[in-house]
């Protein structure tokens, strides 16, 4: 076996063991519910005749397809067996995921078939509305493509141009998976995490336990934000959460999770040993906060926060938890912002 098909099998098994479907679940290019419904509100509709050629083998492609009714034949040539793609499965997606992506075979109605066609921004759209869907259905697609390639590549035992094109394709969608997980867990305005990151998080700590040290929550929101963004502009607001941002980050020990839940919301997640060291870590945000400026003209408007936090109380539901956290924060903004509380 060579240095590059050793590499190559490294990187699909890597995939693979972090993205293979559980026993029972849908086929290799079966939509979910939710992802057909998806793809069918965003597509466009194309009806096919027997034998009609949707696309050619090696033109460049920019759209996937989803089969609504019939079935579509994809020839590969090369002696490769043909592949029947039927209702609520989908091919070219590639193109998609990496555009402007060479076809691999020849896509052919089998008989009349309804097709939806998925472009290209329209495929952004859903990414940007529906991004932990979309990324889930990457991921699952991703971890087909590489086992269908290693399958060739243990077939053939060569490497033809189409094999090397795709495995350099799949390489890049590296990049690309990253990226998306990245959308998923993270706010784009701070770079911090937001709260589907916070939930992952929770999750994690919850399996591995945590010896000694005990979880605390801190929820932080901006005072008279809406002044801010009133009077300033939504610019200067962006700049007012991204400096938040920072002293919270500033805030958080080497354990602890920072991150913006929307608008001007934020939390902290935090591993303490006691309600002491919870509380130092408010004191520090709401000091620092009070230290950040505004433009010139705007002295009558300042930068504060209102923190509201608790240690997570034994086995009592996350909901609950953060509950406690919410009622302090009121309470705190409730007697004027600028400052903080704990509960329980």
């Amino acid at each position: 076996m060579s240095t590059i098909e050793r590499e190559e099998g490294a990187l699909a098994g890597a995939v693979l063991s972090a993205a293979l479907p559980a026993r029972g679940s849908l086929l290799p290019r079966q939509l979910s519910d939710a992802e057909f419904a998806l793809f069918a509100a965003a597509g466009s509709r194309r009806d096919i005749a027997a034998g009609e050629l949707i696309f050619r083998r090696g033109e460049l492609g920019r759209s996937m397809f989803v089969v609504e009714s019939g079935q579509v034949r994809l020839e590969f040539g090369d002696g490769m067996p043909d592949k029947l793609i039927g209702p609520r499965e989908y091919f070219g997606e590639l193109a998609l995921f990496i555009g402007n992506h060479g076809r691999v075979a020849n896509a052919v109605g089998a008989g009349a078939a309804r097709l939806c066609v998925i472009e290209s921004a329209a495929f952004e759209r859903l990414l940007q509305a529906e991004p932990a869907l979309l990324a889930r259905f990457m991921l699952r697609s991703f971890s087909y493509l590489v086992s269908s390639e290693q399958q060739l590549i243990q077939s053939l035992k060569r490497r033809n141009e189409d094999l090397m094109h795709t495995l350099d394709s799949l390489r890049r969608t590296r990049h690309e998976l990253g990226a998306t997980r990245q959308l998923v867990l993270s706010d784009e305005l701070t770079g911090m995490a937001n709260r589907r990151g916070l939930y992952r998080r929770l999750e994690e700590l919850q399996a591995q336990g945590h010896e000694g040290r005990r979880l605390g929550l801190l929820l932080v929101d901006v005072d008279r934000f809406k002044q801010i963004n009133d009077r300033l502009g939504h610019l200067a607001g962006d700049r007012v959460l991204q400096a938040v941002a920072d002293e919270l980050r500033n805030a958080a020990g080497a354990d602890d999770l920072p991150a913006r839940l929307g608008g001007d919301e934020f939390a902290l997640l935090a591993q303490v040993a006691d309600a002491g060291d919870l509380a130092n870590r408010a004191v520090r945000l709401v000091s620092a906060v009070r230290s950040l400026g505004l433009p010139a003209g705007s002295e009558s408007l300042r930068i504060s926060v209102s923190v509201g936090g608790c240690l997570a109380p034994e086995q009592v539901d996350w909901s609950t938890w953060y509950s406690q956290a919410d009622t302090a924060l009121y309470q705190v903004k409730g007697q004027g912002g600028d400052g903080w509380r704990l509960v329980g």
